[in-house]
């Protein structure tokens, strides 16, 4: 991926980093039983969070930010149904 200046490895970590990071969020909030709606509102802000770094803090990667940000329109909708209607959850 040259046209880019990153490697193959470093985009892999790029895409590794966001998933890990729902996966922990995912695992802690397991652990500790918070409601569900809290879950999917703190995994919206880390995936802009990571879309926004992908876009100022390292070479621009749009659709990967797009895509990260996409996936936090979709967790906060699914977070705002979940506190809405708790009981009709599917999480």
């Amino acid at each position: 991926m040259s046209h880019i200046d990153v490697d193959v490895i470093d985009f892999v970590l790029l895409t590794v980093y966001p998933v890990a990071a729902l996966f922990v969020i995912e695992m802690i909030f397991r652990v500790i039983k918070l409601k569900n709606w809290i879950k999917l509102a703190s995994q919206a802000m880390v995936s802009i969070g990571f879309g926004v770094a992908y876009i100022t803090l390292i070479t621009a990667h749009w659709l990967t930010a797009f895509v990260l940000f996409a996936l936090a329109a979709a967790l906060l909708y699914q977070a705002r149904l979940s506190k809405i209607k708790p009981g009709k959850s599917i999480y």
